[in-house]
């Protein structure tokens, strides 16, 4: 077996263009202020970066020509770290747990798996209770829906039904969200 030490890819190369790997006659000019100077030749621009002790960097290589910028290359890239940083920040990780019940669950195991969908709905996950029907169970479906029902009565202050229970072959489920979560999307676009 390859030692893993040794099966790496190299690193990851920056795809930015930036000075002389700008291999065009021609390129939009935008100045450090950011005031557009034109279409100009490459040298010309690369010769103005250079006596202003900047770089140039292609901001758009797909426009024609592409559009380049003077600036400090090493600021540029560590301010785009920064924003891909905190937009990874502001992301939130939204996990989705399952509950698995039978129709004929006894009192006892129903309270355990009760508390299981409440412990998930104060960490603010999204919960799928889902009912497993066996054999004759699958002619009533009623009573599936009837525990869903039950399950969701006691919990209905920690919990909103986002999806509706229906009937999936074998398995009826429901899914929950916690209520919070809700409220907080409300906040947000009222912001």
């Amino acid at each position: 077996m390859a030692n893993p030490r040794f099966d790496r890819s190299p690193p990851e190369r920056d795809p930015t263009r930036i000075n002389e790997r700008i291999r065009v006659s021609e390129v939009r000019l935008i100045d450090e202020e950011g005031t557009q100077v034109g279409i100009v030749p490459t040298e010309q621009a690369l010769a103005l970066a250079s006596e202003r002790d900047l770089d140039l960097v292609e901001v758009a290589p797909d426009a024609r020509p592409p559009v380049t910028r003077l600036l400090d290359y090493s600021k540029y890239k560590y301010e785009q770290e920064q924003k891909a940083k905190a937009a990874r920040k502001h992301q939130q990780q939204v996990n989705v747990r399952e509950i698995k019940l039978r129709p004929k669950i006894a009192t006892h195991d129903y309270e355990t798996k009760r508390g299981h969908v409440e412990r998930f709905l104060r960490q603010m996950d999204k919960v799928k209770v889902t009912i497993m029907f066996r054999g004759r169970e699958q002619a009533h479906p009623e009573r599936g829906r009837a525990l869903l029902q039950r399950l969701y009565d006691d919990i209905e202050d920690l919990a909103t039904i986002e999806q509706e229970p229906e009937q999936e072959g074998r398995n009826m489920s429901m899914l929950l969200a916690p209520v919070r979560a809700k409220g907080s999307d409300a906040e947000r676009s009222a912001a």
